[in-house]
This record gives C-alpha cells, structure tokens and sequence, in this order.
C-alpha cells in the first residue's frame, strides 16, 4: 500500500534499489547527489549524443528525478525569471530601442534639412525681378553728332540685358567757362535705368559691339569700340575700363570706314581676332588691317585693294560658306568678297594657313573675274542693305540684298538667287521674322507708298510673294522694325507710324482723346493680322530703338532714344525710355481693327492669347 501512495503522490526521494520503493531515510544522501548532478549538467553543456547527462546517470524509468532536476535549474535562475528567458529578455530590451533610434534618426535629418533650407534662402540671392516695366532717362543736351544703334548686353550680371549707348553731349569747360561738345559712351542698368558707368571717348563712335564677343582670355564680358577715325578699343563690360586701344599709328593714311568684324582665331592664342576696313583720302583705295583679339596689335601688315563702285558703304561683314570657307563681304553700292585666306597671307606674307583657313569654295571662286582678281563679284547695282541670314535648308547662311527697289535673296552655296520682289521706295532695313507657318525667315520691309503714307508689307521667305500689306500714315522717317520671337516660334512686328484713322478700342474702358503730332508704336501679331496694337506714344522723334529679353520672365521690353523737336537755334534734350511688351500689351494698348471680320474679334479673345506669349531670344544670327 505504501508503495502505491508512493508512486501515486510522487514524493521526492530515492529509490530502494532491491525494492523499488522510497526510503525517507536516505533524503539527504539524494539531495546531495541531485546537486553534484545540476553541477555535472551545466559544465558539459546539457546534451551530449543526443540525451543530456542527467538521463545518463538516473534510471530510465525515474520519473522522480527528472522533476527534482527541473525544480533546481528553476531555483538556480533569477527570482521571478525562468532560466530559458533570460537571453531573450535582453534580445527584447535591445529590439525595444529600435523605433525610438529610428525616430531620432528621422527628426535629426529634418532638423539638418530645414536648417539649410533656411541658409540657402538667406544667404543665396534669388535672382532679381524686373519690377520697372516703364521709366524715362533724361541724358541732357545733344549737341549732334553720329547716334549708333543701340546695344543691348549684360554687363552687369543680373540676368538682365542693359543699354549700351554713345552720344555728343555738352560739357563745360573749366577754364573758359563755356561749353564743347563732349562724346560719352555710356551702360545704363535695363532693369531701371541708372547709369552703370561712362566712359569719356575722343571721338565719335560709330559702333559698340558686345554680344558674341571672344576677345578676352579667360572669356569674359568685353564690349568692343569703334570710332569714325581711329579710335578701336577692347573694353571691360562691367566697368567700362580698357583692355587695349590701338595705336593710330597703324593708320598713317586712312580712317576706320565701318565697325570692325570679328573672326575666329587666326593667331594660335585661343582668342578671336578682329579685321577692320580703312579708307584712304580716296574712295577707291581701302585697306584690310587683321587685328589680335588679344592684345590690339596688328597680324602682320594692311592689305589694299581698289575698288570701283559708287554709293552706300556695304559692310564689311565675314560670311562661312558650308564648307567652312570664310569671305569678306564688302563694296560702294555693290557687294564683292575677298577670302579671308587672301588676306591673312598677304598680310603675313606667307602661304601656310591656320586650320579655319585651309578650305575654298569652289562655288564662290568660279566668280573671281577673268584676270583672277582677288574680289569676287556678287551683285552691283544700288544696294543699300545686306543681311547675312539663317537659312532652313542648308546649314549655309543666305544673303538678302536690299535695294531701293528691290529685295533679291541669294543662296548662300552657289550664290544663285532664291527670288526677287520688285518694290519702291524702300528705305530701310527689312526685318527678318516668323510669320508663317513654314519655319522659314520671312521679311518685313517698309516703303514711301505717297505722301505722308508709308506701305508695309510681309514678304514670305520661301517664294518672295507679299502675304501681309497695309498703309499708314506716317510722318516719321527713318524708322526701323523690330522682331522678337515668341516661345511659339511665331515673331511679333514692332514699328511706328501716326494715329489711325478706325476708331481705337480700348483693351481696357476709356477714351483716349487724340492729337496730332503723335507718333504710336504699333505690334502686329501673325494670329491677328487684321489688326494692330497701339503700344505707346510720343511726341519727340524717334532717333533708335531696340528690344531686349528678360530671360527668366520670359518678357521683352522696347527700348526707345528720343530727342525733343526744338527751334534751329537751341539743342534738343535726349531722353532714354523703356517699355514691358506684356505691360504694355495687357494694360494700355489698344486695339486697331484693319478690316471688318467676322465674327468680330474680341477683347476679351486679344487678352486671353496675349497673357499666354512668352518672348525669347532669337536663335539664329542675322
């Protein structure tokens, strides 16, 4: 019976071994056994071949001994812990700490990020804002003299083309107490019309040129200076000090008869070079002189031809030929072309050419005259203008050849021409432009129709035909189109012209009372062309005009040189303005209908398409 409580109850203890049965007696002796067998388990690691070494040493059938093994291991680990959770325990604590490292680790790089944002938006300046779509300068008295075309460049870093000017201006002199004639060359800020710098010249000038302009190393902004005597200076654009003059000395028997040309490099110094036309005291003797970009010296000595012709001084102007052959285009009345080739070697006297010197075209050589004469005849008869212009089918430049006449086109290759438009009385400049849906360089061109009436007229670039004709009022002369293309490739017209007769409508309500003597600027859109826009008005005469881009507004602003009318005896003021096209366009111009359409166009139609123009520069060099 005892036996059977025994196993029943499983008390703790050892077993007889004859018997079988618990002996209470020999509890101690097991206990201290038990011990010696925890210790022998947790040195040999607990398993070994695959049973651990408390089931080697007890009886297989000692259900007893394994739970008093288990209750010691238990009593050998922590308090409140079993022994198999401590190690996963401590995994729990680490992985516990994770989420909270993690969000650390977040919160610090926005704090870092947000910090050089906000250095970034102190310390970096933004880009400034054209915010003057309007203002007037007033440069004082003109005493006369030569006015150039305006020149439009950054010279000041901002983004932002500025107004390059020279005039004959007035200035006291400090002995006698009187005033002489004075000539200024002058950088006014296009964003408000401040003077950047001045710079006094001692003669008249008859170019400043500072686009495209490799003359300096390391590339810099220069602008470049040319007289109506001897005058030709290299200039810093940002201040206006000088890189070079040259000597007049290299100009013993003649004057600077145009602005000089600019070449590529023919010296090896990795700077454009310069050639310039002198003319003697004598109309048919001229010379070429090569210029270093460089330095101002000449390369080598002048080079003289004779020509015959009479008239209107044409060029010079360099022109590359597809195969890279380089000529200059020049003549009285007519245009003829020397290599540049030619030149460099006789000027350098030496056969070896640069590598921009080494090819011909033969197209154009087939033209030099029986004696082989080194001038190329091109066209002779009254031209008044050439135009170098970009040509769509051919990586060859086209020439437009401008009468008073006519308007012939020449290709560029062979010098045949494309086609030629019969009209009178052109006297000025016609104006290259987008204007039909080609891709192709069409051509506005202003002409005397009758009296106090001017005739203006689209000439398409492809066939020569007319294909937009109007005639105004005018009693300005002399004044040039302008172009600027819009984002669309489709180029807006700008010119001037008297008050229409139509009755004007007003983009915005009100009335504009008219007077006589005004002179308007008008823009013609090719997706209106049944009608203008009245921009602005004056009533001083228009002497210059110019357009510049804003690049990053993707705006243009009209740039205007004015002098009042005065009696014969007292000299008129000068006065430099600035117009915003989109300002302008969106806020005062007014809307002059050419003909009746239907359906009638809108004001609110005009508007909505001219808040969506956006100007930018034109891509090809004409």
């Amino acid at each position: 019976m005892a036996t059977v409580l025994s196993r029943a109850l499983k008390l703790p203890g050892k077993k007889s071994p004859d018997l079988g049965e618990y002996d209470p007696l020999t509890q101690a002796d097991s206990d201290e056994s038990e011990d010696d067998l925890v210790l022998n388990l947790q040195k040999n690691g607990g398993v070994k071949n695959g049973k651990s070494a408390l089931e080697e040493v007890q009886d297989p059938d000692s259900d007893v001994e394994v739970e008093v093994t288990k209750q010691r291991l238990s009593e050998s680990a922590p308090d409140g812990y079993p022994a198999e959770a401590t190690g996963s325990l401590e995994h729990k604590a680490a992985s516990s700490l994770m989420p909270y490292l993690r969000t650390a680790v977040f919160l610090l790089t926005m704090v870092i990020s947000m910090i050089l944002v906000l250095v970034c938006a102190f310390l970096i300046p933004c880009p400034p804002r054209d915010l003057h779509n309007t203002w007037n300068r007033n440069l004082g008295q003109e005493a006369g003299g030569l006015l150039f075309p305006l020149e439009l460049s950054d010279v000041n870093g901002d983004g932002l083309p500025d107004i390059l000017l020279s005039f004959t201006g007035l200035m006291n002199a400090s002995v006698l107490g009187v005033s002489r004639p004075s000539v200024t060359v002058m950088a006014l800020s296009g964003m408000n019309g401040s003077t950047l710098w001045s710079s006094h010249i001692p003669e008249e000038i008859r170019s400043v040129q500072c686009k495209g302009l490799t003359l300096a190393a390391p590339a810099e902004p220069v602008c470049l200076v040319t007289g109506t005597s001897k005058f030709l200076s290299l200039l810093h654009a940002s201040s206006g000090k000088t890189i070079w003059t040259l000597n007049p000395a290299h100009l013993p028997s003649g004057t600077l008869a145009a602005p000089a040309v600019l070449l590529p490099d023919l010296d090896g110094d990795k700077v454009g070079d310069l050639v310039v036309l002198a003319i003697g005291e004598t109309q048919p003797d001229l010379c070429f002189i090569l210029v270093s970009g460089m330095t101002g010296k000449p390369l080598g000595g002048p080079v003289k031809y004779s020509i015959n012709g009479e008239g209107k001084l044409i060029g010079p102007q360099a022109h590359t030929t597809s195969r890279g052959a380089i000529y200059i285009l020049f003549g009285f009345g007519n245009v003829q072309a020397v290599a540049l080739r030619d030149i460099f070697a006789q000027a350098r006297n030496r056969d070896s050419f640069p590598p921009i010197l080494q090819q011909e075209e033969s197209e154009w050589e087939k033209r030099r005259s029986v004696n082989l004469s080194e001038l190329i005849d091109i066209y002779s008869g009254g031209v008044e203008f050439l135009q170098i212009v970009t040509a769509s089918d051919t990586n060859c430049s086209d020439l437009l050849i401008t009468t008073k006449h006519s308007l012939t086109l020449l290709r560029g290759e062979d010098l045949k021409p494309r086609w030629n438009l019969e009209q009178q009385d052109i006297h000025t400049q016609p104006a290259p432009g987008y204007f039909s849906a080609d891709q192709t360089l069409d051509f506005m061109v202003q002409a005397q129709s009758r009296d106090n009436l001017k005739k203006m007229l689209v000439v398409d670039g492809k066939s020569g035909l007319s294909i937009w004709s109007y005639d105004l009022p005018c009693h300005l002369q002399e004044s040039d189109v302008l172009s600027v293309m819009t984002l669309e490739r489709k180029s807006v017209f700008l010119f001037w012209a008297d008050e229409m007769q139509p009755e004007l409508q007003n983009l915005e309500p009100g009335l504009r009372i008219k007077r006589p003597g005004l002179h308007h600027l008008y823009l013609l859109h090719p997706a209106f062309p049944t009608l203008l826009l009245d921009l602005t008005n004056v009533t001083d005469t228009v002497i210059a005009s110019a357009i510049g881009i804003n690049d990053l507004q993707k705006d243009a602003f009209y740039i205007t040189m004015t002098t009042s009318s005065t009696s014969e005896n007292q000299l008129g003021l000068l006065v430099v303005s600035k117009l915003g096209l989109r300002w302008a366009m969106l806020t005062q111009s007014r809307m002059v209908p050419l003909i009746e359409t239907t359906p009638k166009i809108s004001r609110g139609e005009v508007r909505r398409f001219l808040s969506r123009l956006k100007f930018v520069d034109f891509p090809h060099k004409f």
